[in-house]
């Protein structure tokens, strides 16, 4: 969210900000609705002023034995007026939150300009060598997957619907050793691995951005009014909402897995084929809590986090940076990671880390209490995938694709393996077809 503020004091600034993102963007209605709150305030204020003057005039004249009822029925009339302000500040305010949560956060400077995902800047490639390493015509993931025995979409979509799908056998230990590893890497290198619960509350999804904007992109339960969390980082992120946090425990860094359950509404027609956009989908994330000025460090450290996952896997990717047009909603700067897929011979989309500045920090309350000035002030939050596992496994059964019957373990995952494997055969997995 916003500050309102900010808005207050330099609507323009602001306005010019969010229209980096889209042309039509303005908090012009949610300025005159401010206006017309402080307005209803001062009036307010000036009224509550002259009840007590009035006050002390009733009592005066009491002591004195007059007559009060002329000036206790204005008393009556501007206490009246006032409820009716309050109903009306009420109103306004929320009004006014309304439409604060409904605009994004604005770019910061270092943010590119541009209009959509063609104006991305790639920042730097990584693994070139590792392309094409063993079969010159790859076959893609979702037709090596089921050939392994390891990928079963159809059954997927006879148990769920379409985009769901069932991993077997050694698909199955393959997910599972990448959850591993990336847990591991990512505690060893300080973060502290939280398990929350896969189920959370309106609250925490309008706190983190997902509602109201993008209610049609997720499952909710019916009977209850809990959502099934798109991301890890609306749980993790509100683990602290509402809190003020002592500045000694900064940079607070956690890392979670979980499973992450999204609609794709509007994406029709798009990745229908394997797991690159699932209805449900494993997930590595990495959150971290910070003081605004070690923000953009930490974003970068964040980066690099997510970025050595693929290294030690020995995939080939790039770091794009988002522009300001295609930067998520409560996104203020943002990387993309991308791991390199031959056999479409593009780099698709694999993590994303973002600062937020203190933009989700405002909507659900989360400070810190600064040791030079005493005050609270609000945080700056990030996060990114450390990383999409489904992606991953479907990056490597491309990569390392030995021929059309083998697929090569990559050799950090083979401690995770039984029998010393290291590799996958369409002959040993034909029993689970």
């Amino acid at each position: 969210m916003l500050d309102i503020r900010l808005i207050r004091e330099n609507p323009e600034a602001v306005n010019q900000a969010l229209q980096r993102r889209k042309p039509e963007l303005s908090v012009d209605a949610i300025s005159e609705l401010d206006a017309k709150r402080l307005e209803l305030l001062q009036e307010e204020e000036t009224l509550r002023g002259k009840r007590n003057q009035m006050t002390q005039q009733i009592a005066q004249a009491k002591k004195e034995g007059r007559d009060t009822e002329a000036i206790q029925q204005e008393t009556r009339t501007l206490s009246e007026r006032i409820k009716t302000i309050e109903q009306q500040k009420e109103e306004l305010a929320d009004q006014q939150n309304k439409l604060l949560l409904e605009i994004p956060n604005m770019p910061l400077p270092q943010t590119p300009n541009g209009a959509d995902e063609n104006d991305n800047i790639e920042k730097h490639t990584w693994g070139d060598e590792f392309k094409s390493r063993y079969c010159a015509e790859v076959l893609p993931h979702y037709d090596i997957g089921p050939a392994l025995g390891i990928l079963d979409f159809d059954r997927g979509v006879k148990i769920a619907q379409s985009r769901f799908s069932v991993m077997r056998g050694e698909g199955s230990r393959m997910e599972r050793a990448l959850i591993n590893l990336m847990l591991d890497t990512h505690t060893e290198n300080g973060y502290e691995e939280i398990l929350p619960p896969f189920l959370v509350n309106r609250q925490a999804m309008t706190g983190t951005g997902q509602l109201p904007k993008f209610e049609a992109d997720m499952f909710r339960c019916k009977d209850d009014e809990l959502f099934l969390i798109p991301t890890a980082e609306v749980p993790v992120t509100n683990l602290y909402a509402g809190e003020i946090i002592s500045e000694d425990q900064l940079p607070i860094c956690m890392t979670a897995y979980t499973p992450c359950f999204r609609r794709e509404a509007g994406s029709a027609g798009k990745d229908t084929r394997g797991l690159i956009r699932q209805h449900q989908f494993d997930k590595i994330e990495l959150v971290k809590l910070v003081r605004p000025e070690d923000s953009e460090a930490e974003h970068l450290k964040l980066l690099a986090d997510a970025e050595r996952i693929l290294q030690k896997l020995e995939l080939p990717y790039r770091v794009v940076e988002l522009c300001a047009g295609d930067i998520g909603f409560s996104a203020a700067r943002c990387f993309d990671i991308e791991v390199w897929m031959p056999a479409q011979g593009v780099y698709r989309e694999i993590s994303s880390c973002s600062t937020f500045t203190d933009f989700q920090a405002r909507r659900i309350g989360l400070k810190y209490r600064s040791e030079a000035t005493g005050k609270p002030a609000f945080l700056h939050t990030l996060n990114g995938s450390g990383l999409a596992v489904g992606r991953t496994l479907a990056a490597i059964l491309e990569n390392y694709q030995i021929n059309h019957q083998e697929v090569e373990i990559p050799e950090v995952l083979r401690p995770y393996f039984r029998n010393g494997a290291t590799r996958l055969t369409a002959v040993r997995s034909k029993e689970l077809v």
